[in-house]
């Protein structure tokens, strides 16, 4: 199993999935766009896409981030879609997978940004995926965006800030606006490269502090990431 990961910056990367990746002696390898790294050229060179997330928008233009290609990583997931390689978009990621799939991204109803609940719905407890996920679970938040959604997609979790915090685009492909991959460490660089985004503590109802941040316990999100992981690599390899 080669898992390829689409990193936009230095301060948000894999953070709990390297865990993931290394405890199943999986191979790894890397876009890392903010160190000019290309984009794999076809859908089938990795068995596994993952896009996470970063301070952009599909909307930022090469002006505003140089090195950030909106059109080329869609393009990308498009590609993996096409072969069915499987694609998880995390944040940045799931709104880049949501607009590949033809769903514009919006404004979420509230920024988010600290580990706040989760509630799943029914679409999620009919998803074998998400079998032994509680009805509510706590995860990270960092976002002011939110994917957009098709058709025929699900929404599978919300919470009191954005309605579209899980979604299901297919079978094997699925966009988590929060960060369930978020580690003490990852949470780390995010604070010292995004602490404006702190300032919002105190007075908005879904922002907390760096030291709520760096006191949290990941492990339970950790452990619900990877079991979803395992169940969508078991699917895929399945469908081959």
């Amino acid at each position: 199993m080669k898992v390829h990961f689409l990193i936009h910056e230095a301060f948000e990367g894999p953070g709990a999935l390297l865990q993931w990746v290394d405890q199943r002696n999986y191979s790894t390898s890397y876009s890392r766009v903010y160190l000019g790294e290309a984009l794999p050229e076809r859908g089938n060179e990795m068995d596994l896409l993952v896009v996470l997330g970063g301070p952009q928008s599909p909307a930022t233009t090469s002006a505003e981030c140089p090195y950030f290609d909106a059109a080329a990583e869609i393009e990308l997931i498009q590609k993996a879609l096409a072969v069915k390689t499987p694609v998880v978009g995390f944040c940045l990621g799931a709104q880049l997978l949501g607009e590949a799939l033809g769903a514009k991204h919006a404004r979420s109803l509230e920024p988010e940004v600290g580990c706040f609940p989760v509630v799943f719905n029914k679409h999620a407890r009919l998803d074998r995926k998400f079998e032994g996920f509680p009805a509510r679970l706590v995860v990270g938040h960092w976002h002011n965006d939110m994917p957009g959604l098709t058709p025929d997609c699900q929404v599978l979790a919300t919470s009191l800030g954005c309605p579209r915090q899980i979604i299901r685009y297919s079978p094997l492909a699925y966009g988590f606006q929060c960060h369930p991959e978020f580690t003490r460490d990852s949470v780390t660089g995010m604070i010292e490269h995004a602490s404006a985004d702190l300032e919002g503590a105190g007075t908005q109802p879904f922002i907390q502090t760096a030291t709520q941040l760096l006191d949290h316990d990941y492990s339970e999100m950790n452990r619900a990431l990877f079991g979803f992981m395992d169940a969508l690599v078991a699917e895929s390899e399945m469908n081959r």
